[in-house]
């Protein structure tokens, strides 16, 4: 009688016990223009700011700009979208922002200069005057970063040489990159961001980025602030790039990155034990890439959450995952837009993602469809991806 009684009352805790947390929408219509590649914050006092983008193309549309959308606490709703960033001429492209320990909003962008993603210039800004509930924050520093990539002729050599030595098209491919990086001015350029950069507990700021003309993941680390930056060893492969970075308890940093390399299509991964300064080569993991960025992140509690499509073609199934061993295997996941299957002409890529203060996690991603672009945001629990997919009837 005693373990029915108890059994009644679990049920009915369940019973009782609110749904798993899920919800999402569009931060503005659906639009003629091309809006991509997203990033969030959440503001100190509560608010959320997200850019983006936008234009009539991406790297060869002079009219590119990034645009930007708050989320206001008081009201729940997102207001009108402004531009964050405009160079006249130029497109603006791949958006990304960090919050500081000093509660300093960081905006990081490149600017393509002569229409090929080789020629980015990497342009940040820093405000400490940016909670207004709308328009641009107030920026008080603003400047370039330049990077030379620490021993990246060494590196090179070091991951790829015996590749070089062979014959066939990965040995053709080696030797190029080589010889790239005997190149002083081809290394030094087209470095940029995707995902969110972090703020080490040594206090280094280190910034994820990359290079299309290597497809190769580098780091930009500042140990004074964000006013002078310096270049990590290259991360050196075959199409890794737009690395996300998360730190393991012991300090080891994992970089993920997008595999523009040849088969079989997954992610790569790399690590460094030196804050960020040194990465050993990019190696594939098993998990599922298209050729599109992904995101990982540290939850509070110690568990990891990626985001990312999990097809080895196209970008119509956007997952999100859950590890609880820092990476080593991923054991829940659910859809956030799209599932596996027939080609739609649906696009869900490119997430940002974050954990708020009250413990939710926010993800903004491109929404593509047939009617138009915009950047939809999700915000849902981690109960919600343990409880997976809905069964199918």
């Amino acid at each position: 009688m005693r373990a029915l009684l108890v059994f009644f009352l679990v049920c009915a805790a369940a019973l009782a016990a609110p749904p798993p947390l899920y919800e999402s929408e569009l931060i503005f219509p659906l639009e003629k223009w091309h809006n991509h590649s997203s990033s969030i914050v959440e503001l100190p006092n509560g608010d959320f700011l997200v850019c983006w983008f936008h234009g009539s193309g991406e790297r060869t549309a002079d009219d590119v700009l990034i645009q930007a959308a708050r989320w206001n606490k008081r009201t729940g709703k997102w207001g009108a979208p402004f531009t964050l960033a405009d160079t006249p001429g130029f497109p603006d492209t791949n958006p990304t922002m960090f919050i500081d320990s000093k509660q300093r909003l960081f905006l990081l962008w490149p600017v393509i200069v002569a229409h090929q993603w080789e020629s980015a210039l990497m342009k940040y800004r820093i405000s400490t005057d940016y909670q207004q509930e709308s328009g641009p924050p107030k920026w008080e520093h603003q400047d370039n970063i330049i990077l030379i990539p620490k021993n990246i002729a060494e590196k090179t050599r070091q991951v790829l040489g015996k590749d070089a030595e062979g014959e066939g098209k990965l040995a053709g491919t080696a030797k190029k990159l080589i010889e790239r990086a005997d190149d002083m001015y081809f290394s030094r350029m087209g470095w940029f961001t995707r995902t969110h950069p972090q703020e080490l507990p040594s206090g280094r700021i280190l910034a994820p980025m990359y290079s299309d003309g290597y497809s190769f993941g580098i780091m930009a680390f500042s140990d004074d602030g964000g006013y002078n930056w310096t270049a990590s060893e290259p991360i050196v492969g075959y199409g890794g790039i737009q690395p996300s970075v998360v730190r393991k308890k012991d300090g080891t940093l994992v970089a993920y990155l997008r595999d523009n390399g040849p088969p079989p299509k997954r992610a790569q991964i790399s690590y460094s034990k030196d804050d960020g300064v040194s990465w050993t080569g990019a190696k594939d993991t098993d998990i599922l890439n298209p050729g599109t960025s992904l995101e990982v992140i540290a939850l509070r509690n110690g568990d990891w959450i990626l985001v990312h499509n999990d097809l080895e073609q196209g970008r119509w199934s956007l997952v999100a995952a859950i590890s609880d061993d820092e990476g080593l295997t991923w054991k829940w996941r659910r859809h956030l837009d799209g599932m596996p299957g027939p080609k739609v002409p649906y696009e869900y890529h490119y997430p940002s993602v974050l954990q708020s203060k009250d413990g939710s996690i926010h993800v903004t991603y491109s929404y593509f469809s047939p009617e138009g672009k915009a950047i939809r945001h999700a915000r849902f629990s981690e109960d919600w991806i343990r409880a997976g997919d809905p069964v199918k009837p």
